[in-house]
């Protein structure tokens, strides 16, 4: 029998290897985000959950300095209603504060297959968000700065970390404690079969003397969202004549024992501050705290239920 020969070029795993690192193929450490993801509000939701929550000035565990805290006893409620910003997008931090699940997709390049960009789609109030994964450089600091920010991504194992720069001042808590134009976050995803929890380290030279870390944990999800853009917005009267910010002036605002007067948490924790994000400072407040008799807020149930015990 004649001895058939094949000459096509061969090629070893180890070149095969070398060729997938040089194409930007897929590491095996990498993992599929993509697909429909719910928000599951547990932890600090009433906190960032619309409705009678959260307490306007509860700023417990947010590292603010003197510029952050003035800022954020000067803001009022009302300034969703001002005619120009009833349609307007909060900042990427919205992401993990927000009560509304997400969409995310991959970009891919048409050749190799390799992942230029991951995308989160936007809700009616967040912008839509894009990492880029090609090795971009982020552009200069005097570039515009917008409401999805720009984001570059990196695998470190099977976590998906990103790197935001170029945000329009936002907010870190539901209750207008800010975060300043300035602010840079870095996003970290970690999947787990069916749940994907986000992590974000808020840095902000401006308004806080130590990084924020934010947290928000997610479930896959057949139903909801499908969007990828927020949905349609028109702007209506809501009361506030166009021209008007509301505000607070300092030493005015009207919220500012409400956290003391509702669970007898003192004034000094409720202002926040470094101290606030740790567990010794508990020991500090003891003697000024004064446990109320029945929860009376956020309860869980009509009524409350007894703090005390009998």
């Amino acid at each position: 029998m004649a001895r058939v020969y094949d000459n096509r070029p061969r090629i070893s795993a180890g070149m095969a290897l070398a060729i997938l690192i040089a194409t930007g193929g897929p590491a095996f450490a990498q993992i599929d985000l993509s697909g429909m993801w719910a928000s599951r509000n547990y932890g600090d939701a009433l906190q960032n959950q619309p409705g009678p929550e959260p307490i306007p000035v509860d700023y417990v565990g947010i590292p603010f300095n003197k510029n952050g805290l003035t800022r954020a006893l000067s803001y009022s409620y009302s300034q969703f209603s001002m005619p120009d910003r009833t349609c307007a997008f909060y900042s990427p931090a919205y992401l993990v504060i927000g009560p509304f699940g997400m969409r995310i997709w991959n970009e891919t390049e048409p050749l190799n297959g390799s992942t230029i960009a991951w995308h989160i789609g936007g809700w009616e109030d967040l912008a839509p968000m894009t990492i880029w994964m090609d090795g971009r450089p982020h552009p200069s600091k005097y570039a515009l700065h917008d409401m999805s920010g720009f984001s570059t991504g990196a695998w470190d194992g099977d976590v998906l970390t990103a790197y935001t720069t170029h945000m329009k001042s936002g907010i870190v808590r539901r209750n207008g404690a800010p975060h300043s134009d300035q602010a840079t976050m870095t996003t970290r995803f970690f999947r787990h079969g069916d749940i994907l929890t986000v992590t974000a380290r808020i840095d902000d030279p401006v308004y806080l003397t130590q990084p924020l870390y934010l947290t928000r944990t997610f479930e896959v999800s057949v139903v909801a969202p499908a969007r990828t853009v927020g949905q349609p917005c028109t702007q209506v009267n809501e009361g506030v004549p166009e021209g008007a910010v509301p505000h607070y002036l300092p030493g005015k605002n009207p919220f500012l024992e409400e956290l003391t007067k509702t669970y007898g948490i003192p004034a000094d924790a409720a202002l926040g501050g470094a101290e606030t994000m740790l567990p010794e400072y508990r020991k500090k407040i003891k003697d000024g705290y004064k446990l109320p008799e029945r929860c009376p807020r956020a309860c869980g149930g009509p009524g409350g239920f007894p703090l005390r015990p009998n």
